[in-house]
């Protein structure tokens, strides 16, 4: 089994047998260099040639299957695709707001928010999509009424956080005027160059915009042009060329 073994797993340097005292205890802490290889030879041949780990489902979060698509966005309904004018007009103007947010970014960290304002914690999912949408809009998606008392503490979140709770919303309920302003804010606020964790959450982003304005039934003009706008800032700005639209 050893030669086996090592046919998968060669030795770097070569060990030969180690010239011991008689009265070697491999209990007792190394002391020689020869003690200290001899130690690990012993151990790793003690270790199982197969090991499974065991594992508690109820300790596993609910939310642990991940999705990865390399696919590009479903293209727009017809009539509906932006002309190219239009997606470079838009990256001038989020890459003009970009410019003026991180002029004053300095300015707006040193800045205290107003006493009325509370903010979620940052592990805080539900109290994130409450503060973003709005109790109303939140409480009308999700179809019941919550009473919970979201005088929360204060606590800075990462935007990379706040915009993948917002996706997963979105991935899972309908797209409102309040849910693409917040994305808009968030997209403003990436810093490049982007995080992996980041660059797969816009592709996810974009690839649902996609999903839904082919879904949209009544094709509302308003609706379609800014889920437009967010597949356009993806792909354009952010370099996801992949996923852009072709011009009209």
């Amino acid at each position: 089994m050893e030669s086996a073994v090592e046919e998968l797993m060669p030795r770097l340097l070569p060990v030969g047998d180690c010239d011991l005292p008689e009265d070697f205890d491999p209990s007792v802490p190394p002391r020689t260099p020869q003690e200290y290889l001899r130690r690990v030879q012993i151990e790793a041949a003690r270790c199982p040639d197969v090991v499974v780990a065991q594992i508690d489902p109820k300790k596993l979060r609910k939310k642990q299957t991940v999705n990865i698509s390399i696919s590009g966005c479903q293209p727009a309904p017809e009539g509906y695709s932006p002309t190219l004018k239009w997606q470079q007009q838009q990256v001038a103007n989020f890459s003009a707001i970009r410019q003026s947010l991180n002029k004053h970014r300095n300015h707006w960290r040193s800045q205290h928010l107003d006493s009325n304002v509370n903010m979620p914690k940052l592990e805080d999912e539900e109290g994130w999509k409450k503060f973003c949408l709005g109790e109303r809009v939140y409480s009308e998606i999700e179809s019941q009424s919550d009473n919970e008392n979201l005088g929360i503490d204060y606590m800075k979140a990462t935007v990379t956080s706040v915009l993948e709770y917002l996706i997963i919303w979105f991935g899972e309920k309908k797209f409102t005027p309040e849910l693409g302003r917040w994305f808009y804010a968030l997209l403003a606020c990436l810093e490049k160059p982007l995080l992996p964790e980041a660059h797969s959450l816009i592709r996810q982003l974009a690839r649902r915009c996609s999903e839904v304005r082919v879904l949209e039934e009544n094709k509302n003009e308003e609706q379609v042009s800014a889920l437009n706008l967010i597949i356009c800032l993806v792909s354009r700005y952010f370099d996801q060329r992949d996923l852009a639209d072709e011009p009209s």
